[in-house]
């Protein structure tokens, strides 16, 4: 069994909340758990793995 951590962070790294699902859990799930609690920003850096 394994697990995965999501994560929100500030711009220096540091977390904000955290949200943790079973590791054959999607992506998704997790995301959509901390939309939320993202802080408004001007922009937003981010990938397609």
């Amino acid at each position: 069994m394994n697990t995965k951590l999501h994560a929100v962070t500030d711009a220096n790294g540091r977390p904000l909340s955290f949200f943790m699902t079973a590791g054959q859990v999607s992506d998704y799930i997790g995301a959509a758990a901390l939309l939320d609690d993202l802080p408004k920003a001007q922009w937003l850096l981010g990938d397609r793995g």
